[in-house]
């Protein structure tokens, strides 16, 4: 396989929103967003089905599924793996297009939220943020970032650990996003850029 953004970023869907079954062969995506699993397609270069799933929860998601054993090989062998949800750990992606792989992680099980500080007046807060069921695979992604952005983060966990966060406040986002987002054509969920460019004008920066 040849590494490229639009593929290191398909990667970042898989190590979330996806799995990989036993057979040794298809990779499955789903998603609630439509325009996640169509772009997961573009970046792959297929055209595969778009189908319909419920979630463990009853909710109707999109899904596609790709039969590609030497693609299942691949990703199993930069440590992406089935059942990966709690042992996932580093995945391996040339630094060149890490971002583009944390854009597709943060597309897949990331957030971005903002609101007013009740503590202080006109104190607008924001925090973008990464999760993983895996602890090993969380600690891997702080180091990643903090050699690669310079920015450290914290780690929050569920009231039932069943769930890591990875956060960065407002001032280390204002580093990490822009390199996230470098470029306005890359390929992303629109609706989470248009988000974080939302909260983003309130203080007069942008991406």
């Amino acid at each position: 396989m040849e590494w490229s953004p639009q593929f290191a970023y398909a990667v970042g869907l898989v190590a979330t929103d996806g799995s990989l079954s036993r057979d040794g062969r298809h990779i499955e995506l789903t998603s609630a967003d439509k325009e996640q699993i169509i772009n997961f397609l573009y970046c792959l270069q297929r055209d595969n089905k778009i189908g319909m799933k419920r979630s463990g929860s009853g909710k109707l998601c999109f899904r596609t599924q790709v039969g590609d054993v030497v693609l299942y090989r691949f990703l199993t062998n930069i440590g992406v793996i089935p059942n990966k949800s709690k042992v996932l750990g580093r995945v391996k992606v040339p630094r060149r297009y890490f971002f583009d792989f944390l854009r597709g992680h943060f597309d897949g099980d990331g957030t971005f939220y903002s609101y007013f500080d009740p503590r202080w007046k006109k104190s607008f807060m924001f925090y973008t943020a990464f999760c993983s069921a895996s602890s090993y695979h969380i600690l891997w992604l702080r180091k990643a970032i903090s050699t690669l952005a310079g920015v450290h983060g914290h780690i929050t966990k569920s009231k039932n650990n069943s769930v890591y966060q990875l956060k960065y406040a407002k001032q280390e986002s204002l580093q990490l996003l822009p390199k996230m987002y470098y470029d306005g054509r890359v390929v992303c969920l629109r609706r989470k850029r248009l988000k974080i460019k939302r909260a983003l004008r309130r203080i007069g920066e942008k991406i």
